[in-house]
């Protein structure tokens, strides 16, 4: 669950135009052990803790998958009303999995619809399928995912599967966090919102985003 599991890690990306100094981060306390929080336009640090630390970023990790298909989205590559079979691989593999869209064998979904099923249920499954639709596999997607937190200076992190899913081999810290969310935030304005919807239904199933935030506001 790309919110709910935030167990050991706290991401603040703080508006534009909030006005924080380096004093008010100096008495923010958490009892999370790695924690960090930026201003999103600049990407100047207000607080942190341990946030070189590596950790399991269970389903933190869906933002790389997100990013990605940002990416190819602003690039033409895909568009928001194409449509990706689900397969019968993917469909076995993750429908008993964690959090899940409740995707069917051979169902084709909306690329639009697949980034709900990521961003507001946090689904296992719509992560496989973007993963699928957009490389052909999702070993290939991993690849791309190491690659891009490469560019982007994400130097403590590694990618093993699409979601999150726990692999010792699979690691963040709560700085490479922050940066893969800030440049979804500073980058891709039009999609961005899509991260403010606080239900989504498919398949008849209606599913509430798991972000706490949301209903703080």
């Amino acid at each position: 669950m790309m919110t709910h599991k935030i167990r050991n890690c706290i991401v603040g990306l703080a508006l534009a135009s909030l006005t924080f100094t380096a004093a008010h981060g100096a008495q923010i306390k958490t009892q999370a052990r790695e924690a960090i929080m930026i201003e999103a336009a600049t990407g100047a640090v207000l607080f942190e803790q341990n946030a070189d630390q590596s950790m399991p970023p269970s389903s933190m990790s869906k933002l790389m998958t997100v990013y990605l298909t940002f990416e190819r989205l602003r690039d033409g590559n895909i568009l928001l009303d194409d449509e990706f079979e689900v397969s019968e691989r993917v469909w076995r593999k993750w429908r008993l999995q964690g959090s899940t869209m409740f995707l069917k064998a051979g169902q084709k979904v909306t690329v639009h619809d697949l980034l709900l099923g990521v961003i507001v249920q946090s689904g296992n499954d719509a992560c496989a399928v973007l993963a699928e639709g957009m490389a052909g596999s999702e070993e290939v997607f991993v690849e791309w995912s190491n690659e891009k937190a490469a560019e982007l200076g994400m130097k403590d992190s590694h990618f093993a599967n699409v979601n999150g899913w726990p692999d010792e081999s699979h690691y963040m810290t709560a700085r490479d966090l922050a940066t893969l969310s800030q440049r979804i935030v500073t980058e891709f304005p039009e999609y961005y919102p899509m991260f403010k919807e606080k239900k989504f239904t498919f398949n008849d199933i209606s599913q509430t985003n798991r972000n706490p935030l949301l209903y703080s506001m």
